[in-house]
């Protein structure tokens, strides 16, 4: 320090060798020697494998939700032949679980608050796995029902909860990835059931469904070793006064001690305002219902985002592909469920680049293009359908193009980012309700979907549904623009200020104060 003295005396070049200097002795410091930055290194390699483990575990329940999607799709088939059921109540039978889940989602959010993220997952795929035990042993449609209403249930506790859990638990800079996970394993449940479908289609009528119902049981076994490994939630923690336990929870996925406080300090403002509110007696479901100006355009963004997930009617085109396919031209019940198998595999592949795309470009970029995308898809879909049905292997080629296309585009954006935002956008104490209520948007949207797509159909033709489907794709490019803010890289409490400085024009404030402090950074 004293060489650094003497040489800021000389004139006017002292301030340059005074950088120098510094640098030579930042160099030299004990935190940069090679031991430091190599157990750096391995800190944060130790980080992202912990991290990325607790994610895929909370996902899990996704698997169960996917795989009774796909499997459906085909399996109504062979209970439609078994049972004698009528085309209102396969439709009913679709879509019911759908409807259901939404007490299951308004339930979560109010249970997670109570016992915790971990344990509602928990609990989810317990319920799950009793309603799909009971619908493969179905002696008749009525079990069957009962079967379905007790699935739905354990649905919508999965799809409310582990987005949250994975959001609260990731750090900023992964967060979108990782919150992606539910949607990237709800797709390979999809596949799975698909495949199940044509591997079973060759049993018996009376064992074929039963069967694809029954092996959506096995995920459960996973489910019980993932409850020794992801932690609890570090907000849901400091919430409940745990300090110490959040601390160690953040210090496993953080990768320093100065962020780990920094992140626990910041949930700590945010648990004592939801703590001190509870004191005030002041109701969540309350200020929900009558919202601030903040809170509404909060409530805007992740219950329309939900909502627009489903009305372009991606679960219409995984439940009802068989029929989509045999309107096309294609016959048999193996070569139909053959080519589900290719939309299975489609929508698994292409959820991929979304993770490794959503931290990196955004997440208004992506649904730019998702949106659009399916747009397009589903207009060629609906021309197709419309003008070349029963026309030979060109509508069967194109149909087939555009299905996959629309699940392809749905899978890129709008699939995982809904989940991603809803579970983001909300301060601490209205997160596990907002984020439940968002669910609930996005099961009834689905219900009302699945249980009129059959009737749609006949009343304005196959084709007809899939040009609806487009122009409210195109509505949701709109909705995206107007009413989306981009959340790439912040922390969950400085996305609760974007909002409460007025959404997009705080979002602009927010753009030139970070050009502001590059110059500056720059200068």
């Amino acid at each position: 320090m004293g060489m650094q003295g003497e040489e800021n005396g000389n004139g006017d070049g002292g301030s340059n060798v005074s950088i120098k200097y510094s640098r030579i002795d930042y160099a030299g410091s004990e935190a940069d020697t090679p031991s430091s930055v190599q157990a750096s290194a391995v800190k944060k390699y130790d980080t992202r494998k912990y991290v990325f483990a607790c994610a895929i575990f909370a996902s899990l329940n996704s698997v169960l939700m996917g795989y009774d999607v796909g499997v459906m799709s085909g399996a109504v088939i062979f209970i439609q032949q078994d049972l004698k059921i009528s085309e209102t109540e396969e439709e009913v039978l679709v879509g019911i679980l759908s409807i259901v889940s939404l007490f299951g989602s308004l339930i979560g959010g109010k249970t997670s608050d109570i016992i915790g993220r971990k344990w509602t997952i928990a609990l989810s795929a317990v319920i799950f796995q009793s309603g799909s035990a009971i619908m493969a042993l179905a002696p008749s449609f009525r079990v069957l029902m009962i079967g379905r209403l007790i699935a739905g249930v354990g649905i919508g506790f999965g799809v409310a909860i582990a987005p949250v859990y994975i959001v609260e638990i990731a750090p900023s800079v992964a967060r979108g990835s990782l919150t992606s996970f539910p949607e990237i394993f709800v797709n390979f449940g999809i596949l799975l059931g698909y495949i199940s479908n044509y591997a079973f289609s060759d049993l018996s009528v009376h064992m074929s469904w039963r069967v694809m119902l029954g092996v959506g049981i096995l995920p459960s076994i996973f489910m019980g070793f993932a409850l020794f490994v992801i932690p609890e939630s570090p907000r849901w923690l400091a919430m409940k006064n745990r300090i110490d336990e959040a601390r160690l929870v953040l210090s496993k996925t953080n990768e320093s001690e100065q962020e780990v406080e920094e992140r626990l300090a910041e949930i700590q403002v945010a648990a004592e305002e939801a703590n001190a509110e509870r004191y005030d007696k002041k109701e969540v479901w309350f200020e929900i219902l009558n919202p601030s100006p903040a809170a509404k355009r909060m409530l805007i963004t992740g219950c329309g985002i939900q909502c627009f997930q489903q009305i372009t009617g991606i679960e219409a085109t995984v439940y009802y592909s068989p029929t989509i396919f045999k309107h096309a031209g294609i016959q048999g019940n193996a070569q139909v469920l053959a080519a589900t198998v290719a939309v299975g595999f489609t929508k698994t592949v292409f959820i991929l680049f979304a993770i490794f795309l959503i931290d990196r470009l955004g997440r208004k970029p992506l649904l730019y293009l998702s949106t659009i995308g399916m747009t397009m898809s589903l207009l060629c879909l609906s021309l197709t359908l419309s003008f070349l049905s029963h026309n030979g292997g060109l509508g069967i080629s194109l149909s087939l193009l555009s299905v996959c296309a629309n699940v392809a585009f749905f899978s890129v954006g709008l699939g995982p980012i809904c989940w991603v935002l809803s579970s983001e956008i909300f301060p601490l104490r209205l997160r596990a309700q907002a984020s439940a209520l968002g669910a609930v948007a996005s099961r009834v949207s689905s219900g009302l979907v699945t249980m009129t797509f059959l009737s749609v159909c006949r009343a304005i033709t196959v084709g007809g549904t899939f040009f609806v489907f487009a122009v409210i794709s195109a509505l949701a490019v709109l909705f995206v623009y107007r009413c989306v803010p981009e959340t790439k890289g912040k922390s969950l409490e400085q996305i609760v200020m974007l909002f409460e400085d007025g959404g997009a024009d705080g979002q602009r404030r927010e753009v030139e104060l970070g050009d502001a402090e590059r110059l500056v950074a720059k200068e």
